[in-house]
């Protein structure tokens, strides 16, 4: 099932997209992460004000991910270009429950692989909750390689204790 690439450009855009962050991580994270937690980080990181600022001060980019059969909308992704890594940090990839493991992931990957190759970046990169398995095997199969683990005080009392992992772009 193929799947294309709206950006997210308008105010309308950004609220659809804010509520669907909110949709997407209350159904997954609070398994992972607790309650609490994913509450704090979709206010700090997924909210519409917080997409608006990422967007605004950090050169942050987004995109609907919409299915090409149905039209229907099937999760999101962002992230932005870091040149002095040369480097493209893909911030997001989240997906609806129901569309897990139908191909979306991987081709958004490959979706960040040519927007690399397109801005002649040399490598692409995430963070991963350590914890988070599926998604781990996930990125590895895709051709990321750990590359760093690190604890990140978000606030609150709150840890993000990540993996990152990189795919270079060759």
């Amino acid at each position: 099932m193929d799947v294309e690439f709206i950006p997210v450009e308008s105010d309308d855009d950004r609220g659809r997209l804010a509520a669907l962050a909110d949709e997407i991580w209350h159904e997954y994270w609070p398994a992972l992460i607790g309650a609490e937690q994913t509450d704090y980080m979709v206010e700090r990181f997924q909210s519409l004000p917080a997409i608006e600022r990422d967007m605004r001060e950090h050169g942050y980019e987004y995109w609907l991910l919409r299915a090409v059969e149905g039209g229907r909308i099937v999760g999101y992704t962002g992230g932005r270009t870091e040149p002095e890594t040369n480097r493209y940090f893909i911030s997001k990839i989240y997906l609806r429950a129901p569309e897990r493991g139908r191909g979306f992931a991987s081709q958004t990957v490959r979706f960040y692989e040519d927007l690399c190759r397109n801005r002649g970046l040399v490598s692409m990169y995430l963070t991963v909750n350590k914890h988070n398995d599926l998604a781990i095997r996930a990125y590895k199969g895709k051709g990321f390689a750990t590359i760093d683990a690190v604890e990140t005080d978000i606030g609150g009392g709150f840890v993000m204790d990540d993996y990152i992992m990189e795919k270079r772009i060759g």
